[in-house]
């Protein structure tokens, strides 16, 4: 069994993983509701409150300790004094149980995760049943990261496509903050956009040229500032959803887009979506249409595991290829997605 840690921004959570049975047991605990207020996740406190709620997730995870056999941990990419209070947690119960200790890629453990349903579904036949569809194109969406990373047969990864600038994730939040809404603002334009008219307000795509797979949003919210400024409060209160709506439809375009291209080839057996963007309907509802046009199985993330969570740590740590095992794991700041 592997028991995993993750404290890469603003959730505290620990799971456990058994090969044979799927994951045995998960906590999140969110601190949404602490950072609202300031309109983003301040790294001090978000690392004094994982230093809080870690050995208290840590308690309803005693029967399951026994059968430990290694410990997993996010080591990056991420907040640094956020990964540092994780890691050092798991580094503990590394030393106090006597198992080893393991180093996961945030990013590639979201690459994995699109395959968790595949693997509850039949632990026996998953290595089989994953072979099969591989490789794999992997759109991992979150509040810090957006890009296209390549599963290959031999589980190695490469990127595809990133972002040159923000993140999806990071256009709607801060989109969001524009707009006036509260943070974490993203899940609101989704909201508000279900009552809007895409058309009313059309926004920019970042880098449009469809050869070139990068992406781009910082142009995305510089456009909704100068639309705002047009705007008197009024016209505000009766355009937000129409606004909310347009910007929504500006970021699933460049996304689909981006997928669609990557995919012209012909060369992946199956597609993938993961990240907390994920679980925007919108976003998933358009790749799902491009799996079923391409002819390829979509691969979802569950909700659950679309954001940030140690039940895919965990499952990586087994299904990944070449993780080091070893008591020296230090917080990573940069992408280690490509290293295989």
């Amino acid at each position: 069994m592997i028991l995993a840690v993750e404290s890469s921004c603003d959730e505290s959570a620990l799971a456990a993983f058994d090969p044979a049975r799927g994951i045995v047991r998960e906590t999140v605990s969110s601190q949404a509701a602490a950072h609202e207020k300031y309109g983003g996740v301040v790294p001090d406190l978000a690392s004094r409150m994982h230093l809080s709620a870690l050995p208290l997730l840590l308690e309803e995870f005693w029967d399951e300790l026994p059968a430990v056999t290694r410990v997993a941990v996010t080591r990056g990419p991420g907040l640094l004094p956020c990964l540092s209070l994780g890691i050092a947690c798991a580094r503990a119960l590394s030393l106090s149980l006597g198992r080893p200790l393991t180093g996961v890629n945030h990013l590639r453990a979201h690459v994995h995760s699109s395959f968790m349903a595949l693997h509850a579904a039949d632990p026996a036949g998953f290595a089989a049943a994953r072979e099969a569809l591989l490789p794999h194109l992997a759109l991992v969406v979150s509040g810090g990261n957006s890009l296209l990373v390549e599963l290959g047969r031999d589980l190695a990864m490469r990127v595809v496509a990133r972002t040159v600038d923000d993140a999806a994730g990071e256009a709607f939040d801060k989109g969001a903050k524009l707009l006036g809404l509260p943070y974490p603002g993203g899940a609101l334009i989704e909201r508000l956009a279900a009552d809007g008219d895409a058309s009313r307000h059309r926004f920019p795509r970042g880098i449009p040229e469809r050869a070139d797979l990068r992406m781009s949003f910082s142009g995305l919210k510089t456009a909704l500032r100068y639309q705002l400024e047009k705007l008197s409060d009024a016209e505000l209160r009766r355009e937000m959803p129409h606004l909310c709506a347009g910007y929504q439809r500006a970021i699933v375009d460049q996304l689909t887009a981006k997928t669609d291209s990557a995919l012209e080839a012909g060369r992946h057996r199956s597609l993938g979506i993961s990240g907390g963007v994920a679980n925007n309907a919108s976003v998933r509802s358009a790749v799902g249409k491009i799996a079923r046009e391409r002819g390829v199985p979509l691969l979802a993330a569950a909700p659950s595991h679309c954001g940030d969570n140690a039940a895919m740590i965990a499952f990586a740590a087994w299904a990944d290829a070449g993780l080091p095992t070893d008591a020296s794991v230090t917080p990573e700041a940069q992408l280690a997605v490509d290293r295989t």
